[in-house]
């Protein structure tokens, strides 16, 4: 019987692989990605505006620091797209009034009313996805995986030789 790619990796010791995980892990990130993306800009935003503007709702603002923490956007990337919100209205700026070499980023007006508008529509679009795939106790024994995955992806060193790999 002829074994796939995942049950070759693992080898004669039955150790189980990664490799069985890594591509429907990728496959449903990449399947979410498209549809919540596609979803977002039918709502007239790209997914990084979406990104700043979620993170600062229902806020009193925040650093621009708290913010690149705050968003799966890039620090790179953050600086532009603050600008295109700020020209759009959708966002205010000001000094912040513990540290003036830091700016407090809020919502506009304009920009809480497209939050409230899109936040709710983008969760409500996502839901069923989720709710045909999974029983809620599916959803919080897979976001406790999710995060132990995360978590031991974030530590510095875990590739098991102590020093952090790095890529060339």
């Amino acid at each position: 019987m002829m074994k796939n790619k995942g049950e070759q990796a693992s080898g004669s010791s039955g150790r189980a692989s990664s490799l069985r995980i890594i591509r429907p892990l990728v496959e449903a990130y990449l399947g979410f990605v498209r549809e919540s993306d596609r979803n977002i800009r039918l709502m007239g935003l790209t997914p990084g505006q979406f990104d700043v503007i979620a993170t600062l709702g229902d806020t009193d603002g925040m650093s621009c620091r708290e913010l690149s923490r705050k968003t799966l956007v890039t620090k790179g990337t953050l600086t532009g797209l603050l600008d295109r919100l700020l020209s759009k209205g959708l966002i205010s700026e000001e000094v912040s009034p513990t540290d003036r070499r830091s700016r407090i980023i809020r919502l506009s007006e304009k920009g809480d009313e497209i939050f409230r508008r899109t936040f709710d529509a983008q969760i409500h679009y996502l839901d069923p996805f989720f709710e045909r795939a999974l029983k809620e106790e599916e959803m919080e024994l897979l976001r406790t995986l999710l995060l132990k995955i995360r978590d031991e992806f974030s530590k510095k060193g875990s590739n098991g030789g102590g020093k952090e790999q790095t890529r060339e």
